[in-house]
Protein backbone atom coordinates (compact mmCIF):
# COMPACT_ATOMS: atom_id res chain seq x y z
CA UNK A 1 0.00 0.00 0.00
CA UNK A 2 2.79 2.46 0.85
CA UNK A 3 4.40 1.75 -2.52
CA UNK A 4 1.16 2.50 -4.36
CA UNK A 5 0.64 5.67 -2.34
CA UNK A 6 4.19 6.81 -3.12
CA UNK A 7 3.83 6.12 -6.84
CA UNK A 8 0.55 8.05 -7.01
CA UNK A 9 1.97 11.04 -5.14
CA UNK A 10 5.11 11.15 -7.29
CA UNK A 11 3.01 11.02 -10.46
CA UNK A 12 0.67 13.71 -9.12
CA UNK A 13 3.58 16.07 -8.41
CA UNK A 14 5.20 15.38 -11.78
CA UNK A 15 1.96 16.02 -13.66
CA UNK A 16 1.01 19.18 -11.78
CA UNK A 17 4.43 20.85 -11.68
CA UNK A 18 4.63 21.19 -15.47
CA UNK A 19 1.54 23.40 -16.04
CA UNK A 20 2.22 25.27 -12.82
CA UNK A 21 5.80 26.06 -13.88
CA UNK A 22 4.63 27.11 -17.35
CA UNK A 23 2.11 29.46 -15.73
CA UNK A 24 4.91 30.98 -13.63
CA UNK A 25 7.20 31.43 -16.64
CA UNK A 26 4.44 33.02 -18.74
CA UNK A 27 3.10 35.39 -16.08
CA UNK A 28 6.39 36.29 -14.31
CA UNK A 29 7.12 39.33 -16.54
CA UNK A 30 3.83 40.87 -15.43
CA UNK A 31 4.10 40.11 -11.69
CA UNK A 32 6.16 41.50 -8.81
CA UNK A 33 8.41 39.29 -6.71
CA UNK A 34 5.83 38.70 -3.97
CA UNK A 35 3.16 37.67 -6.48
CA UNK A 36 5.58 35.22 -8.09
CA UNK A 37 6.47 33.82 -4.67
CA UNK A 38 2.87 33.15 -3.65
CA UNK A 39 2.09 31.70 -7.08
CA UNK A 40 4.93 29.20 -6.62
CA UNK A 41 3.91 28.59 -3.00
CA UNK A 42 0.51 27.55 -4.34
CA UNK A 43 2.07 24.48 -5.95
CA UNK A 44 3.91 23.68 -2.72
CA UNK A 45 0.61 23.81 -0.84
CA UNK A 46 -0.80 21.41 -3.41
CA UNK A 47 2.18 19.07 -2.93
CA UNK A 48 1.80 19.14 0.86
CA UNK A 49 -1.99 18.72 0.76
CA UNK A 50 -1.67 15.78 -1.62
CA UNK A 51 1.02 14.33 0.67
CA UNK A 52 -1.47 14.42 3.52
CA UNK A 53 -4.23 12.88 1.41
CA UNK A 54 -2.22 10.29 -0.54
CA UNK A 55 0.70 9.50 1.77
CA UNK A 56 -0.96 10.07 5.13
CA UNK A 57 1.76 12.50 6.25
CA UNK A 58 0.57 15.15 8.71
CA UNK A 59 2.44 18.07 10.23
CA UNK A 60 2.54 19.15 13.85
CA UNK A 61 4.15 22.51 14.57
CA UNK A 62 5.46 23.37 18.03
CA UNK A 63 6.63 26.86 19.02
CA UNK A 64 4.80 29.20 16.64
CA UNK A 65 4.91 31.75 19.47
CA UNK A 66 8.70 31.91 19.12
CA UNK A 67 8.56 33.49 15.66
CA UNK A 68 9.27 37.25 15.44
CA UNK A 69 6.19 39.44 15.15
CA UNK A 70 5.91 42.26 12.63
CA UNK A 71 5.74 42.57 8.85
CA UNK A 72 9.42 43.49 8.55
CA UNK A 73 10.80 41.70 11.62
CA UNK A 74 13.92 39.87 10.36
CA UNK A 75 14.76 36.22 10.96
CA UNK A 76 17.17 33.60 9.69
CA UNK A 77 15.72 30.11 9.95
CA UNK A 78 18.22 27.27 10.44
CA UNK A 79 16.65 23.82 10.03
CA UNK A 80 17.50 20.21 10.50
CA UNK A 81 17.41 18.69 7.01
CA UNK A 82 16.22 15.09 6.62
CA UNK A 83 14.14 15.02 3.44
CA UNK A 84 12.45 16.93 0.64
CA UNK A 85 9.32 17.23 2.78
CA UNK A 86 10.49 20.22 4.84
CA UNK A 87 11.57 22.13 1.72
CA UNK A 88 7.98 21.82 0.47
CA UNK A 89 6.37 22.52 3.85
CA UNK A 90 8.21 25.54 5.20
CA UNK A 91 6.77 28.13 2.76
CA UNK A 92 3.30 26.77 3.54
CA UNK A 93 3.79 26.97 7.32
CA UNK A 94 5.56 30.30 7.82
CA UNK A 95 3.74 33.66 8.09
CA UNK A 96 6.47 35.42 6.06
CA UNK A 97 7.73 34.74 2.54
CA UNK A 98 10.97 32.74 2.61
CA UNK A 99 14.16 32.93 0.56
CA UNK A 100 16.15 29.72 0.33
CA UNK A 101 19.92 29.78 -0.13
CA UNK A 102 20.64 27.03 -2.65
CA UNK A 103 23.22 25.89 -5.21
CA UNK A 104 22.67 27.30 -8.69
CA UNK A 105 22.61 23.82 -10.27
CA UNK A 106 19.00 23.46 -9.09
CA UNK A 107 18.00 26.15 -11.58
CA UNK A 108 18.61 23.68 -14.41
CA UNK A 109 16.06 21.13 -13.17
CA UNK A 110 13.32 21.12 -15.85
CA UNK A 111 10.20 23.07 -14.96
CA UNK A 112 10.74 23.06 -11.16
CA UNK A 113 14.13 24.78 -11.39
CA UNK A 114 13.02 27.07 -14.19
CA UNK A 115 10.14 28.36 -12.06
CA UNK A 116 12.41 28.64 -9.01
CA UNK A 117 14.72 30.86 -11.05
CA UNK A 118 11.93 33.44 -11.34
CA UNK A 119 11.69 33.73 -7.55
CA UNK A 120 13.65 36.27 -5.52
CA UNK A 121 15.93 33.81 -3.73
CA UNK A 122 19.68 33.39 -3.24
CA UNK A 123 21.37 30.91 -5.58
CA UNK A 124 25.12 30.58 -5.25
CA UNK A 125 28.09 29.14 -7.09
CA UNK A 126 29.81 26.91 -4.53
CA UNK A 127 33.05 26.95 -6.54
CA UNK A 128 33.43 30.68 -5.76
CA UNK A 129 33.25 30.62 -1.98
CA UNK A 130 34.26 34.21 -1.16
CA UNK A 131 32.08 35.71 -3.89
CA UNK A 132 29.24 33.38 -2.96
CA UNK A 133 29.16 34.53 0.66
CA UNK A 134 29.36 38.20 -0.35
CA UNK A 135 26.32 37.58 -2.54
CA UNK A 136 24.51 35.87 0.34
CA UNK A 137 25.12 38.86 2.63
CA UNK A 138 24.17 41.46 0.03
CA UNK A 139 20.98 39.74 -1.09
CA UNK A 140 20.18 38.47 2.39
CA UNK A 141 20.23 41.98 3.84
CA UNK A 142 17.98 43.27 1.06
CA UNK A 143 15.49 40.44 1.54
CA UNK A 144 15.45 40.79 5.32
CA UNK A 145 14.81 44.52 5.01
CA UNK A 146 11.66 43.85 2.98
CA UNK A 147 10.29 41.28 5.42
CA UNK A 148 11.44 38.09 3.71
CA UNK A 149 13.01 35.52 6.02
CA UNK A 150 16.14 33.69 4.90
CA UNK A 151 16.12 29.91 5.35
CA UNK A 152 19.19 27.67 5.36
CA UNK A 153 20.12 24.08 6.19
CA UNK A 154 23.33 24.32 8.24
CA UNK A 155 24.25 20.67 7.63
CA UNK A 156 24.17 21.41 3.91
CA UNK A 157 22.48 18.20 2.79
CA UNK A 158 19.84 15.70 3.87
CA UNK A 159 20.93 13.71 6.90
CA UNK A 160 19.67 10.15 7.63
CA UNK A 161 17.38 9.69 10.60
CA UNK A 162 19.25 9.47 13.88
CA UNK A 163 22.46 10.95 12.49
CA UNK A 164 24.15 14.35 12.68
CA UNK A 165 25.99 16.10 9.89
CA UNK A 166 28.66 18.78 10.10
CA UNK A 167 27.08 22.11 11.00
CA UNK A 168 28.56 24.89 8.86
CA UNK A 169 28.57 28.50 10.01
CA UNK A 170 27.24 30.15 6.83
CA UNK A 171 23.85 30.87 8.37
CA UNK A 172 25.26 32.33 11.58
CA UNK A 173 27.83 34.34 9.60
CA UNK A 174 24.93 35.90 7.72
CA UNK A 175 23.11 36.54 11.00
CA UNK A 176 26.15 38.24 12.53
CA UNK A 177 26.64 40.36 9.41
CA UNK A 178 23.00 41.51 9.27
CA UNK A 179 22.13 41.53 12.98
CA UNK A 180 19.09 39.29 12.36
CA UNK A 181 18.17 36.76 15.05
CA UNK A 182 18.54 33.06 14.37
CA UNK A 183 15.56 30.70 14.72
CA UNK A 184 16.63 27.03 15.18
CA UNK A 185 14.12 24.45 13.96
CA UNK A 186 14.13 20.68 14.50
CA UNK A 187 12.29 18.50 11.96
CA UNK A 188 11.48 14.77 12.13
CA UNK A 189 10.56 14.29 8.47
CA UNK A 190 12.71 11.15 8.02
CA UNK A 191 10.20 9.18 10.08
CA UNK A 192 7.83 9.41 7.11
CA UNK A 193 9.98 10.47 4.14
CA UNK A 194 13.49 9.00 4.60
CA UNK A 195 16.48 10.44 2.79
CA UNK A 196 16.66 9.26 -0.84
CA UNK A 197 13.74 6.88 -0.26
CA UNK A 198 11.03 6.46 -2.88
CA UNK A 199 8.55 4.74 -0.56
CA UNK A 200 7.09 7.06 2.07
CA UNK A 201 5.23 6.07 5.22
CA UNK A 202 2.17 7.65 6.88
CA UNK A 203 2.72 9.41 10.18
CA UNK A 204 3.28 12.78 11.84
CA UNK A 205 6.22 15.08 11.12
CA UNK A 206 7.06 17.43 13.98
CA UNK A 207 8.41 20.92 13.32
CA UNK A 208 9.75 22.37 16.59
CA UNK A 209 10.57 26.08 16.46
CA UNK A 210 13.09 27.28 19.03
CA UNK A 211 13.29 30.68 20.65
CA UNK A 212 15.10 33.44 18.69
CA UNK A 213 18.82 33.59 19.40
CA UNK A 214 20.27 37.13 19.13
CA UNK A 215 23.26 37.44 16.82
CA UNK A 216 24.55 40.89 17.70
CA UNK A 217 27.92 40.78 19.43
CA UNK A 218 28.29 37.05 18.79
CA UNK A 219 30.91 35.07 16.89
CA UNK A 220 29.51 32.90 14.05
CA UNK A 221 31.15 29.65 15.21
CA UNK A 222 30.03 30.13 18.80
CA UNK A 223 26.51 30.97 17.66
CA UNK A 224 26.38 27.90 15.43
CA UNK A 225 27.45 25.67 18.31
CA UNK A 226 24.45 26.96 20.28
CA UNK A 227 22.15 26.34 17.30
CA UNK A 228 23.57 22.84 16.83
CA UNK A 229 23.21 21.98 20.51
CA UNK A 230 19.56 23.05 20.58
CA UNK A 231 18.57 21.29 17.35
CA UNK A 232 20.29 18.01 18.21
CA UNK A 233 18.89 17.96 21.74
CA UNK A 234 15.42 18.68 20.40
CA UNK A 235 15.76 15.94 17.78
CA UNK A 236 16.47 13.43 20.54
CA UNK A 237 13.45 14.64 22.48
CA UNK A 238 11.12 14.45 19.48
CA UNK A 239 12.40 11.17 18.03
CA UNK A 240 14.11 9.19 20.81
CA UNK A 241 13.73 5.89 18.94
CA UNK A 242 16.14 7.12 16.26
CA UNK A 243 19.01 7.77 18.67
CA UNK A 244 20.88 5.15 20.69
CA UNK A 245 20.84 5.64 24.44
CA UNK A 246 23.86 7.51 25.75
Amino acid sequence: MNLLRSVLHTLFMAVTVVPWAIAVLVTAPFLNSMQIYWLCAGWLKLAVSSGKLMLGIRNEVIGFENLPVGSTAPAILLLKHQSTWETFCMPTLMPHPLAYVFKKELLYVPFFGWAMGRMDMIHIDRSKRAQAFSKVVEQGQRLLNQGTWVIMFPEGTRIPRGQKGTYKSGGTRLACETGAPVIPIAVTSAKCWPRKAFIKKPGTVEFSIGKPIPSQGREPDELMREVEAWIEAEMRRLDPEAYPAA
